[in-house]
């Protein structure tokens, strides 16, 4: 058990900054606060957050953090912690960690006894869900479903019968697919769809599933946030959902005998009945 106290004068810190997603205004006060005060900035996109520090006349070297690299990123950058540097990593927009790398660098962070704080700011999901009209006493963030259209209806069937307000982002050029694959899989529910969030052109469209199925592609330009209404039938699970979501669940690399016990206690199916399905 670790207990780390952020600003505890003998711990290093690494700052998690969250970026504007699109108005320059969210770019809180404590947020350029921090920046001024660090040694190092580390990005998702180097390019990108250069371009945000220049419009606040910030200058501070800045290194890359990305997928590709976020390994050996987050290792050097937990040397140079180490070593007295004040770091802050930044994703492109938003918060680094959401659909964003950020997560194996605050891992190691953590496991090597270096304080983690973050500056607050505006995450697109959460705007998105507030203003939905949708239940958001309690929901289920997804973020991007995979770009395979097999694999995007495993992961819709497996969290089909959730209760929770279902929250995803999706990019222009896959809209349309990832809308008609929801009507398929979800069945026909209430949705809120927003883009270009904090933007001159920012627009919230709400109706059902298959009402913006029927919406011209060439109108839904930026990057989106779509939020679902959570499954409010309470019939049981079918056989054939129940293994869908098994073979889901091995597909992603659990064993047979987890998958059951995943899915089981997500769904409220008896063990039992659901070894006799999968055989």
């Amino acid at each position: 058990m670790k207990r780390n106290k952020s600003f505890n004068n003998s711990l290093p810190v690494l700052y998690l900054i969250a970026t504007p997603i699109g108005n320059l205004g969210e770019f809180s006060p404590r947020a350029l606060e921090v920046v001024n005060d660090c040694d190092l900035v580390a990005a998702e996109d180097t390019r990108n957050t250069l371009d945000l520090l220049h419009k606040f006349n910030i200058k501070k070297p800045c290194v890359s953090l990305r997928e590709h690299n976020e390994i050996e990123a987050s290792q050097k950058l937990i040397s140079e912690i180490k070593n007295g540097k004040k770091v802050a990593y930044m994703s492109d927009a938003g918060y680094p960690g959401i659909s964003d790398p950020g997560y194996l660098l605050t891992k190691l962070c953590i496991e090597n006894d270096i304080a983690v704080s973050v500056v607050s700011g505006s995450s697109a999901f959460i705007n998105a869900l507030v203003s939905s009209g949708l239940d958001t006493g309690h929901f289920y963030f997804h973020g991007f479903l995979s770009a395979k259209e097999n694999e995007a209806k495993q992961e819709l069937g497996s969290i089909k019968n959730k209760q929770e307000t279902l929250c995803f982002y999706e990019s222009p050029h896959r809209i349309k697919q990832t809308l008609s694959l929801m009507l398929e899989v979800l069945g026909d529910r209430k949705i809120s769809l927003q883009r270009e969030l904090t933007k001159l052109n920012e627009e919230k469209i709400y109706g059902s599933l298959s009402e913006l199925c029927e919406i011209d592609e060439a109108t839904l330009k930026g990057e989106m946030v779509i939020i679902v209404e959570g499954n409010k039938n309470d019939e049981p699970m079918s056989d054939d959902e129940v293994i869908n979501r098994v073979n889901y669940f091995i597909s992603k690399g659990v064993s047979k005998k987890d998958a059951i016990e995943i899915v089981s206690e997500l769904f409220g199916v008896r063990k039992n009945h659901i070894k006799d399905l999968i055989k």
